[in-house]
């Protein structure tokens, strides 16, 4: 006779859920117009994805059920829903192209986490195991994505609406997102001993900004992630040569 599951195993699928069902509401949102909330949806479901993964491995609820269900919200939450938004922001008034467009961010997330799934098994992940993310992740992607919508929040200005400026911005973020462009991990952010307050006191004033100014606060949040995809790029490449040069066999003298 079957006892069930716990609600241990239920939890993380749960919050997996729930960044779902945000996702698709912000398409919701941006259909009826209501911008602020439609990307403020997309942002919850950020904040969701990264809690559940957590939480499985802190309640060791780890499971392949829950993985394949992460990977569907994420291509609904970050892929689907931002391509919907910006194409009814900006992209419907670009001649012809403006679904391709839409089409190729929202098909990009699902091709980047597709690799990631593919590549679960594997066992040998140079990067992985350093430290670092192949590409730009999901919910970053959407994200960056979103970039012209927090500057639009912030000065109604009409040129990060335009068309001419948000479409080659996403098929930026959308190559981003599938390229081998070598990312900093979680594991690989390290603040050193002497900026340990510093951190703790910048992550308390932007938790603060969030709730009196959100876009400026994502605004520059994004910014600062734009910064450190070329600090990840130098990283792993320091880390690959210290790696070379560690295998190369010592050579005898004379």
């Amino acid at each position: 006779m079957s006892r069930g599951i716990t609600l241990r195993q239920v939890a993380p699928n749960a919050v997996t859920a729930m960044a779902l069902c945000f996702g698709l509401t912000a398409i919701r949102y941006g259909i009826s117009g209501d911008w602020e909330r439609a990307v403020a949806a997309i942002i919850f479901a950020g904040v969701l994805d990264g809690i559940d993964g957590r939480i499985a491995r802190l309640l060791h609820a780890d499971s392949r059920f829950g993985a394949e269900l992460d990977s569907l919200s994420d291509a609904i939450a970050f892929g689907v829903s931002p391509a919907l938004i910006l194409y009814l922001w900006s992209l419907e008034a670009m001649p012809r192209f403006g679904w391709i467009v839409c089409l190729v961010l929202a098909l990009s997330c699902a091709l980047r986490l597709a690799r990631f799934n593919a590549m679960i098994d594997v066992e040998e992940q140079p990067r992985k195991a350093a430290g670092f993310l192949t590409g730009v992740p999901a919910p970053a992607g959407a994200g960056l994505a979103l970039l012209p919508l927090y500057a639009w929040f912030i000065t109604s200005m009409d040129i990060f609406r335009d068309w001419r400026l948000v479409a080659p911005w996403i098929v930026i973020t959308a190559l981003l997102m599938i390229s081998n462009v070598p990312t900093l991990g979680w594991k690989r952010m390290r603040v050193p001993p002497a900026w340990r307050l510093f951190a703790i006191l910048l992550a308390g004033v932007f938790a603060a900004s969030l709730m009196v100014a959100p876009w400026h606060a994502l605004l520059a949040l994004t910014l600062g992630y734009v910064a450190l995809i070329p600090v990840g790029m130098i990283s792993y490449a320091r880390v690959k040569r210290r790696l070379a040069g560690a295998s190369m066999p010592l050579q005898a003298d004379g």
